[in-house]
């Protein structure tokens, strides 16, 4: 990725897989230890920030793009993709503020090239998303598989075993 100026680590798996749950445990640990984490997600709905009737919304509507929200405890930026296309995860990073950030983590963009662990359940019947990925770096699943034994495997019900790996060999390697 030309535009990340810091690590990056993402999150792979099918939608219902628990990435979010997952990243909502993991980021207070790492924050705990430290690190200054930021994070990307790859949205598949047309999400709106700002809603109907709000001031910010009528400007957006009226042309304004972007448009930036500010209060004193929060910044959004709104800027439209004309015309509509999936997004790409280094385009995205060069509008990404990565100033006094340790590592960004990115939920989605699975089929991108960086650094990876990937979630998998096996009780949802989906396949396995490292054979096809190189940048997969370790998987988390529910339950022990057969995986070859330079795929790390973690387990997804232990965020802070999620957490060592990422500070003890992914934060390390970089």
């Amino acid at each position: 990725m030309q535009h990340a100026h810091v690590p990056l680590l993402g999150f792979a798996a099918f939608s219902g897989t628990g990435k979010t749950t997952l990243l909502t445990q993991i980021i207070p640990i790492l924050k705990h230890r430290g690190l200054r984490i930021g994070l990307i997600k790859h949205s598949h709905h047309n999400f709106q920030i700002d809603q109907p009737g709000k001031d910010s919304f009528r400007l957006r509507e009226a042309g304004a793009s972007p448009v930036m929200l500010v209060s004193t405890h929060r910044r959004a930026i709104i800027t439209d993709i004309t015309p509509a296309q999936e997004p790409r995860l280094d385009d995205q990073l060069k509008h990404f503020d990565q100033s006094g950030l340790d590592l960004i983590l990115v939920e989605g963009f699975k089929a991108e090239p960086f650094p990876k662990i990937e979630l998998h359940r096996p009780s949802l019947n989906k396949p396995l998303l490292y054979p096809d990925d190189p940048n997969i770096i370790a998987i988390a699943s529910d339950c022990p598989l057969q995986t070859p034994d330079t795929l790390t495997q973690l387990d997804l019900n232990q965020p802070d075993m999620i957490a060592a790996f990422i500070l003890n060999q992914f934060m390390r390697r970089i």
